[in-house]
This record gives structure tokens, sequence and C-alpha cells, in this order.
């Protein structure tokens, strides 16, 4: 059997023993782990592309896996540098927009593929020491940026997540939704599904959950497909295996395809 996440964290304490650190307490632990299994599965694609293979174009418009790459990179350092402000007892504003400038996206995807790789690798380590590093109390904590955006800590997890599956989805090397931890697609789903309120109406009916989603009052259409299938078309990344009834089915029209800076709230899980 499968053990859980409190399970393994227990088990990692055991061995590793006296002196090692570890999440605090109230850390936001199932987030945490969807971002950290994010970071290992797109570390995995980005070691299997040679270099000449970053030089392709990913499945966003007008952008290489490069700058996909250099993207989740500083994604990376801005929320590190956005968790290091408020660790450090900072009361002023964040001085910075909580976004990757895309200066930044466009000079990583000029690096020498070494150093690109580098950015990666050493960004997520700083994000985990620094996630790591909060104590319980700062944790509940929020900062807000320059341009008045407000982003909590418990947050940055799940932002991270959603940077690092879709963006592997980007990178059009062999990624699938059907690979994202289960509850993380349902949390996609709820999240890009919030978007709709007051704008249109549909059901989602799902063939491998229990429930249907309902988005507005007295929806004609309904769209049914497995979760991940759903959770592909809400992001924009493609419509694969859903049946409509009622209506015509369209380009999920509250989300983009594009590059993720996403600071906005996620339902609880």
């Amino acid at each position: 059997m499968a053990e859980s996440i409190e399970e393994a964290r227990a088990s990692l304490r055991a061995r590793q023993g006296n002196g090692a650190r570890y999440d605090a307490a109230a850390a936001p632990a199932h987030q945490l782990d969807w971002a950290r299994r994010g970071t290992a599965y797109f570390a995995r694609l980005l070691n299997e592309l040679s270099d000449r293979d970053l030089d392709a174009p990913s499945a966003l418009p007008r952008l290489s896996r490069r700058h996909v790459i250099a993207h989740v990179g500083y994604h990376a350092r801005f929320l590190s540098e956005i968790v290091a402000w408020a660790r450090t007892g900072q009361e002023a504003p964040f001085p910075k927009a909580a976004q990757v400038s895309m200066s930044d996206v466009a000079l990583g995807a000029s690096l020498p593929s070494r150093a690109l790789r580098y950015l990666f690798d050493h960004s997520e380590v700083h994000l985990n020491v620094e996630w790591r590093d909060l104590s319980d109390a700062v944790w509940g904590a929020s900062v807000q940026d320059v341009a008045g955006r407000r982003i909590a800590l418990r947050e940055t997890p799940v932002i991270r997540a959603r940077a690092l599956w879709l963006h592997a989805v980007d990178l059009g090397a062999g990624s699938r939704f059907a690979d994202m931890p289960p509850d993380f697609i349902d949390a996609l789903i709820r999240h890009h599904a919030a978007a709709y309120s007051g704008k249109v109406a549909f059901a989602l009916s799902f063939s491998d959950r229990p429930e249907p989603l309902v988005i507005g009052d007295a929806p004609e259409i309904t769209i049914t497909g497995q979760a991940t299938d759903v959770a592909r078309w809400l992001c924009s990344r493609g419509v694969r295996e859903l049946q409509i009834a009622g209506g015509t089915l369209a380009e999920a029209p509250c989300s983009t395809l594009g590059l993720i800076d996403a600071v906005d709230p996620w339902p609880a899980v």
C-alpha cells in the first residue's frame, strides 16, 4: 500500500535523524507535494532533451523550449524572493511586480544550454530551501507586491505546481495531463471553472469522477469526458475525447495559452 504524505514525512524524519531540517508542521503538505513532484517531472523531461532539442518550438505561440525553461527558472526565483521577503520580516510592500519579465525570459533563452539548465536546477533548490525555512507563523503570512496584488505564502506551492505541470506539457516532450497527480487535476479544474462564475453556464460530467461540476445557473450545455481531458480543455491545451450535448464546444473562453505567473487564489483542498 502506498504511503500517505504524512506517513512518508514521518518515515523520512526517522531515517534522517536529529539535525535534519524539515517543513514546518503548518506547511501545506499536499500543495508542496504537487510542486516537488512537478519539479522532478519537469527535470526529467529537461534531462531527456539534448541541447539541440532545446532550440525547437514549444507548444506556446512564438516561444521556443528555451523560453519556457527560462520562464520556469525565473518563476522559481521570484517566488523565492517573495517567500524570503516574508520570512525575514519585511513590512514594506515587495518592491517588484510578482511576475517574470519578458526581458528576463528573452535573456534566459539566450543563455548557453548548460547555463539554462543550471538556472532551472539552482532556482528550484533555492525555492525549496526557502519553503523549508518558513516557520508555522510565516506560512500564514502574505506579501503585497508593488502593483498591489497580495500573495499568500500558503498559495505559493500551488502557484509553482501549476507553472511546472502545465509548462511541462508546453515543452512538447511527451508530457501528459494523465501524468499529473489526480487531486491536482481536480484542483486545476475547480480553479479554471471558477473563472466562469457569472459569465457562462455549463455542466462538466466526468467519466472517472463520481460528481459533476456545474458552472452557472440552469446550464444547457454538458461536457463529458475524463477529468484529465476536461482539465486540458479548461487550460487551453487542446480538446481531446470530449463529448458535448446542447451546444458547440469552443476554446475555453476564460483561459489563455501562455506563460504562467498566476498569483490568484486557488480553491482549498
